[in-house]
């Protein structure tokens, strides 16, 4: 299935029912006064979050979404029925703003989470309601307000606890499916992964995490280069960041320009990025040349450790997942210490 992260929709709610006209008309009883019902109110559009869905791909052919009209009063009192809401689910991690106006809307997060998007109309009172002593037989009723319409633009961020991070064919998908279930294309070109992908790490440990391969960054990826901008927004929501750095690609007379650059396009996009923890692993320890490199990126990597592994032969990956629940349980003493 092709991901697709950004959609943009156009919702109605529905319209209030208008109220009635009506005069009751019984044998034996002369004057019976007005007795005519009040509309139904329109439908709400509501945005619902399920882990059932994970992807905005259905905004890819349906983009028009609109809720049930309210009935229209009748008379003996009957007030028209209300509209039915409509239920527009989204996968979590959806965040809703007004297209026109890049006001935000609301932050879909947790699984079942509910957001009304659009009101319903209110129904038009019926003439029963206009009844008062000097004015005994009302001939007018009023009629429903409009529903609410708008334009919305959903972006979806990944939520995971682990963004792999890297340049392009630094190994991230080959590593993603050795640690977890998932199985991403991977194939031997020096192009990057075009969606991000996600993975349950189960290590026997603990409770399992999720793991997302954010495609490959480049230089300028904050200022949108590489379609960086797209990608990096998922990255904002990780909890640890783990690093790959592709042993080839170590520069031996500037051995962190990569690992720089990198963390440049993560300050770049924004502050909040550069100050994740961050795991840093030097992927492709099984290609010849590789120890040697290793060594001088850790030399030059002061205050930074280091780990080495290979994600197509396996060795190091132990480590690596240790390290990486390590930082994700002192992430999470963090979290609870500063609130």
């Amino acid at each position: 299935m092709k991901f697709i992260d950004e959609a943009v929709i156009t919702v109605s709610a529905g319209s209030g029912g208008r109220g009635c006209v009506s005069f009751r008309r019984e044998k034996y009883i002369p004057r019976g006064g007005p007795d005519g019902g009040d509309g139904g109110d329109g439908g709400n559009v509501i945005l619902r979050t399920t882990v059932r869905r994970r992807t905005l791909y259905r905004f890819r052919y349906q983009r028009q979404f609109a809720a049930q009209n309210g009935g229209h009063g009748q008379g003996r009192q009957k007030t028209g029925k209300k509209g039915e809401d409509l239920i527009i689910e989204v996968p979590p991690g959806t965040m809703v703003t007004d297209a026109e106006t890049g006001a935000f809307v609301c932050d879909c997060i947790a699984d079942g989470q509910a957001h009304i998007i659009a009101h319903g109309g209110m129904g038009g009172r019926g003439n029963k309601r206009f009844a008062t002593s000097t004015n005994r037989a009302p001939r007018h009723a009023q009629p429903g307000t409009p529903g609410e319409a708008r334009t919305l633009q959903l972006e979806l961020k990944l939520l995971a606890d682990i963004g792999i991070i890297g340049c392009p064919n630094a190994g991230k998908s080959t590593l993603l499916s050795r640690i977890s279930s998932a199985r991403p294309k991977i194939a031997d070109y020096p192009f990057t992964t075009l969606h991000p992908m996600l993975g349950v790490v189960d290590t026997g440990r603990g409770e399992p995490f999720v793991a997302a391969d954010i495609p490959g960054l480049i230089e300028g990826a904050h200022t949108g280069a590489g379609l960086g901008t797209r990608f990096l927004k998922h990255v904002e929501r990780t909890g640890v960041l783990l690093h790959v750095v592709d042993a080839a690609s170590i520069d031996p007379d500037d051995p962190l320009s990569v690992f720089r650059m990198i963390n440049s396009e993560l300050a770049g996009f924004s502050p909040e990025l550069s100050g994740k923890p961050q795991v840093v692993a030097i992927n492709k320890m099984d290609l010849t040349g590789s120890e040697a490199l290793a060594r001088r990126f850790e030399d030059a990597a002061e205050n930074v450790d280091v780990l080495r592994i290979s994600a197509a032969t396996g060795a190091g990956i132990d480590r690596l997942l240790i390290a990486l629940e390590n930082g994700m349980r002192k992430q999470k003493e963090d979290d609870d210490g500063s609130n």
